[in-house]
């Protein structure tokens, strides 16, 4: 496949669409390059002192055959051994000449033609690492031709003997013993590559290919369950990566289905949302007569009727921006808060003489800054679900009562809704003030402690669950005055001054 130098996003994607990933560029191809040229680099590292090893021994094998040779020619004694005897001695060594030191004197006791001048002095006593490699790699790089001296004492006599040897057979063995070491290296390499490459292809490629699969079988169908990966019970990253992925998939799994919930009741409502609102705008009209009629009663309840007409179609247009845009920002102003609970337990339709009781225990004159409609709605959602709760223990012998309370505690406003329902379930209380999740009914949508989560942190304010278990649930509303602008104050201060 060719790849498009211009797009390589797309080349990507069709790889992945196809499964197909070019030889080259696989991790499993790289792992075994790395593996060779690593092993190959380890290998060179070792040829310096291992080449200069093999020439100091080269020269010690040499030395000690000219010294065994020479401890016979000492104790014999016979006299001068003949050219042709010395040629065939020193022919066999691939020596020039050979002499023994022995109490400060020296002698040559083997010779077929020596030369005008020696190019290089060896002692073998006295030889260290770096000079013994620099010496091997002057002699395979520009060696052949040169005379060398090479003396030291062999095994434990106290003589030390010296040889004369070109280095044209010494240069040869190391070039062949260079070759074999090469061969050997890359076959060490290759071995080795391929034992880590199996191993590591069984341990970490294959489980990155699977998930790797895995993802993208999920990404093409992300609502199916049986495309959620099955980790493998591995105790290594690997198994935490399988398990996290896991984890990840059946959450993102689960936020999907939200999402379409969340999309379809969004779908739902705008299809109904132009003909409620005509509904509420008729209803408004007929509501509007209602005061021109004379009866008190009447005249009592119409300003009612029509501020929750209002309320209606402001909730019917704001539940479709619901998870699109956030809350208008609060129009805070100073409420009396008695006045709000007494409108939301109206709402709520609890009739005085029925076996739920609805308390309002707010002082007449405790004051809140607030926002009026948002804190309407806050409490109708926290009264509401509290009814509903105590709803599903329809019993005369059942308590059933809602109690709003309030206390100042500094610049925080802090009221309490309370109700003797059956508590709130494990599961709602996990996800309390997550939308479509935190429902202890069946049926409920969850969006109510939602919506009143996120109105009371646009307060700058909090919402949490105090306590709930059977017979008791308490939600705490905490909402702080709005903090006091210098630049308002002091202008303030000035206009009075």
């Amino acid at each position: 496949m060719a790849r498009d130098a211009a797009n390589p996003a797309v080349t990507d994607e069709a790889e992945l669409a196809s499964d197909r990933i070019p030889v080259f560029r696989r991790l499993s191809t790289k792992l075994l390059m790395l593996t060779i040229l690593f092993v190959m680099i380890a290998e060179v590292l070792i040829f310096p002192p291992s080449v200069a090893d093999f020439r100091n021994r080269w020269f010690e094998e040499r030395l000690s055959t000219a010294a065994a040779i020479s401890l016979v020619i000492l104790r014999t004694d016979r006299g001068p051994i003949e050219d042709a005897a010395q040629e065939d001695v020193l022919r066999a060594i691939g020596a020039i000449a050979i002499a023994v030191r022995d109490a400060g004197e020296s002698r040559l006791l083997l010779v077929s033609q020596m030369p005008p001048e020696v190019d290089e002095h060896i002692d073998l006593d006295t030889i260290g690492p770096f000079e013994s490699i620099r010496g091997a790699f002057d002699t395979l790089l520009f060696g052949g031709d040169r005379v060398v001296r090479a003396y030291g004492h062999v095994g434990e006599s106290n003589k030390e003997f010296e040889l004369i040897i070109r280095d044209a057979d010494l240069r040869k063995a190391m070039l062949v013993y260079a070759r074999n070491i090469a061969l050997l290296s890359l076959l060490i390499s290759v071995i080795t590559a391929g034992l880590v490459f199996f191993t590591i292809l069984q341990m970490m490629v294959r489980p990155i290919r699977r998930l790797r699969a895995s993802m993208q079988r999920f990404a093409d169908q992300p609502d199916d369950p049986g495309k959620i990966i099955q980790p493998q019970p591995r105790k290594d990253e690997l198994g935490f990566a399988q398990r996290g992925l896991a984890s990840m998939q059946s959450q993102l799994q689960k936020q999907l289905g939200e999402q379409k919930h969340l999309a379809d009741l969004g779908l739902a409502v705008s299809k109904i949302n132009h003909d409620m609102r005509n509904i509420l705008a008729s209803a408004q009209l007929m509501s509007d007569r209602l005061r021109n009629v004379k009866d008190p009663a009447v005249q009592a309840f119409a300003p009612k009727l029509v501020r929750t007409l209002d309320r209606a179609v402001a909730y019917s247009e704001g539940v479709l921006s619901y998870g699109r845009a956030q809350e208008a920002p609060p129009t805070r102003r100073r409420l009396r808060l008695h006045q709000v609970v007494e409108e939301v337990g109206e709402l709520l339709g609890i009739e005085p003489e029925g076996d739920l009781e609805f308390i309002n225990a707010i002082p007449a004159d405790f004051e809140i800054d607030a926002d009026p409609d948002h804190l309407f709605r806050i409490l109708s959602n926290l009264c509401r679900n509290a009814v509903q709760a105590m709803a599903t223990e329809p019993s005369a012998a059942v308590v059933s009562r809602v109690t709003v309370a309030a206390e100042r505690i500094g610049t925080v406003s802090r009221i309490t809704v309370t109700d003797t329902g059956p508590g709130l379930p494990e599961k709602a209380r996990r996800n309390l003030f997550a939308a479509f999740r935190g429902s202890a009914r069946s049926g409920g949508t969850g969006l109510g402690l939602a919506i009143a989560h996120e109105l009371a942190r646009a307060h700058g304010g909090t919402l949490d669950l105090v306590q709930s278990v059977g017979g008791h649930t308490q939600f705490a509303l905490g909402i702080p005055d709005q903090p006091v602008r210098l630049e308002e104050a002091r202008a303030v201060l000035r206009r009075n001054g």
